[in-house]
């Protein structure tokens, strides 16, 4: 047996529920991999990990231009499906999609000039390992690009004791599905253990205040809460129960129609070559 089928399977926290998706549709490179910009250029091969529903594929394919090659990777074929969609409604023609595994990664050693994974590796059992796998496919001279939110870092304006609840759940149900939520400060870590030897860390907030940005973000949550991943996480542990879940979409909807309501989403960020 390899090492690869005796790892337990990963598990998403979130699922691919609605809320979860249309969460996922705000990320851009502008807003979602900043740190990566100044390192593209035309004519680069870029493999993009966790793809998701594609918006962040589809800005990079179209930084690296037409003379440039994007491979987008993910778990779920629904959402492959959904981001080769996307991409072709963006008139891209350089994009690839293929369902993969990052620890069993379909590509060739030395492949890629960049390799990009964003909130990947804080549900992964084995992030090191799956670093060094995305190390393998990566050219001499490349760039890994890892960016992950810090959960235990989450910060947010008014007290909720509803608020510290979902926040608890949220880490225990990661941890129960092997991964690690507080993964944004271990990126810097990881990335060593896994050899890198050339590392730039950096960290970024997403931050929701404006009205809309709160409504948004606090029924994006609320659903998250109750019909997802997440709540089917703590249901099967027996984390919480179908009215404690309640509780907490509700105050995330309170929360949101406050006016001076202010929520931070703290990411680590890394650049690692060698």
């Amino acid at each position: 047996m390899t090492d690869h089928q005796q790892r337990p399977p990963a598990v998403y926290t979130h699922g691919h529920t609605a809320a979860v998706l249309r969460s996922h549709r705000s990320r851009t490179a502008a807003n979602s991999a900043g740190y990566l910009l100044p390192e593209l250029a035309a004519g680069q091969r870029v493999l993009d990990v966790g793809c998701g529903p594609g918006t962040i594929t589809a800005d990079l394919a179209e930084l690296v231009g037409p003379a440039g090659r994007v491979v987008a990777v993910d778990t779920s074929a629904e959402v492959l499906a959904q981001a080769a969609e996307y991409v072709a409604g963006r008139g891209l023609a350089n994009v690839g999609f293929a369902v993969a595994d990052v620890y069993d990664l379909p590509c060739p050693d030395g492949e890629f000039d960049v390799v990009h994974a964003h909130q990947v590796l804080q549900h992964l059992a084995d992030p090191v390992d799956a670093l060094r796998r995305m190390r393998r496919v990566l050219a001499p001279g490349g760039v890994l690009a890892v960016r992950d939110a810090d959960y235990a870092a989450m910060t947010w304006y008014p007290e909720m004791p509803e608020l510290d609840a979902w926040l608890a759940l949220y880490r225990r149900c990661a941890r129960a599905n092997g991964g690690e939520p507080d993964a944004g400060r271990r990126l810097l870590a990881w990335a060593r253990e896994a050899g890198f030897t050339e590392l730039t860390a950096s960290s970024a907030t997403w931050t929701y205040a404006s009205p809309g940005e709160r409504l948004w973000w606090g029924e994006s949550w609320a659903a998250r809460t109750t019909g997802s991943g997440l709540a089917a996480t703590a249901l099967a542990h027996g984390f919480a129960d179908r009215a404690e879940l309640a509780a907490i979409a509700d105050a995330w909807r309170r929360w949101a129609m406050e006016p001076d309501g202010w929520f931070a989403v703290l990411h680590g960020e890394l650049l690692a070559r060698g």
